[in-house]
């Protein structure tokens, strides 16, 4: 789940990490008074949305009057923002955050993520700071430091000098830093964050650290420990089929093709996309309606699926273990009743009460395609999408 930036910086505060002070604005209004109540002279007025690149699209200006602060609160509420993470469709700004200008000597990067391949928290710092890191990797990888932190161990004083040394940091600075590290390493882990992004980290022309930007990712199986955390969720940043998907704990992502997926398992929808690719064509979602389904949940699944412009046809691919197959059947004839399906429909199923399930599908009335394993389905709903069109 993600969080705006101006919630990402209440989190940090909490943690004794140092931010600039600001305030949450939904109207041009508020940003004034928001305005006032920091004092100034200098403000920064940044637009809140789930994306990066923000600067670079208009949503992040520096102002220097009141005057200044409501033109931009009233340019940027209500556009429509696009950056490079939003794609050409943008995002529309709800809420704009007024908040301290800051005196930068120097911008630097750090974050905190899970590496799923020493599965430790690593620390990710540079000294090119306020670009993109993915553009730093590439062209001067040299440039980053990763440093992983042992469970067992936990953190220490020596990961924080570490990390300040290879940012070039000096005396005092240092010591914020070993105890900024500490801080961070902290919420992420008591807060089961997955990304933890600091860019920039700046130094101040008065020498101390300062996290001016801050974009925070958590775990989202873990947000049952946290009721303050899933209080912060804007669902009007989310995509609506994956909200709806959510209410029925449904694990649904939408991508780009024309394919639409369900499955039970997420390697089986691994797998299923990637055999969807092979044969020629894009899946158009990741959906896995897990192993203790019911018809509703399924029926439910479907329309999701169907909510989806972009598809073209439907590959259903169940392997029944703790789910039936049965369950599955019933679910789908009466989805695609309720839908009018009018796409392609290729349905795999295997395992507990498959002859049953067969059945249903069978004595459905539907234009259903039956298919024996993966490879045939995947065959068959490709060619299905393309006949059709």
């Amino acid at each position: 789940m993600n969080i705006h930036e101006y919630q990402a910086k209440q989190v940090l505060e909490a943690y004794q990490v140092p931010v600039p002070r600001g305030h949450v604005a939904f109207t041009p209004d508020e940003a004034v008074k928001a305005a006032e109540e920091l004092g100034g002279p200098v403000w920064v007025v940044k637009a809140q949305i789930h994306a990066g690149g923000r600067g670079k699209g208009g949503g992040v200006k520096v102002v220097k009057s009141l005057e200044e602060v409501r033109e931009e609160a009233t340019r940027m509420l209500g556009m429509t923002l696009i950056t490079h993470q939003t794609g050409p469709e943008g995002r529309e700004v709800g809420r704009i955050y007024v908040e301290d200008g800051s005196d930068i000597a120097r911008e630097l990067y750090l974050s905190a993520l899970v590496d799923r391949a020493t599965s430790r928290i690593s620390f990710i710092a540079s000294t090119e700071g306020g670009m993109d890191i993915e553009e730093v990797a590439a062209q001067t990888p040299e440039k980053i430091l990763t440093i992983d932190v042992d469970p067992a161990g936990g953190i220490s004083g020596h990961h924080g000098r570490q990390i300040a040394f290879a940012l070039g940091l000096e005396g005092d600075q240092v010591k914020q830093a070993t105890a900024l590290i500490a801080n961070l390493y902290r919420a992420f882990v008591e807060k089961d964050m997955s990304l933890l992004e600091i860019n920039p980290l700046v130094v101040t022309g008065a020498g101390d650290l300062i996290c001016l930007d801050a974009k925070v990712n958590f775990d989202s199986n873990a947000l049952y420990r946290h009721d303050d955390i899933m209080d912060l969720r804007d669902l009007a940043e989310e995509d609506p089929a994956e909200v709806k998907a959510s209410e029925f704990d449904l694990n649904y992502i939408k991508l780009d093709g024309t394919i639409g997926c369900m499955v039970n398992g997420a390697g089986l929808a691994m797998a299923t996309m990637d055999i969807i690719k092979l044969y020629g064509a894009e899946p158009a979602n990741f959906l896995d309606v897990g192993g203790g389904a019911t018809k509703e949940k399924v029926t439910e699944a479907f329309k999701i699926i169907m909510s989806d412009d972009n598809v073209e046809g439907i590959l259903v691919n169940i392997f029944g273990g703790i789910m039936r197959c049965d369950v599955i059947a019933e679910g789908v004839v009466a989805a695609a009743r309720e839908t009018r399906l009018a796409v392609p429909l290729v349905v795999r199923l295997a395992g507990t009460n498959v002859e049953l399930g067969q059945k249903i599908l069978s004595e459905s009335g539907l234009t259903i395609i039956p298919a024996d394993d993966l490879d045939d389905a995947a065959e068959k709903i490709v060619a299905a999408v393309k006949e059709a069109s």
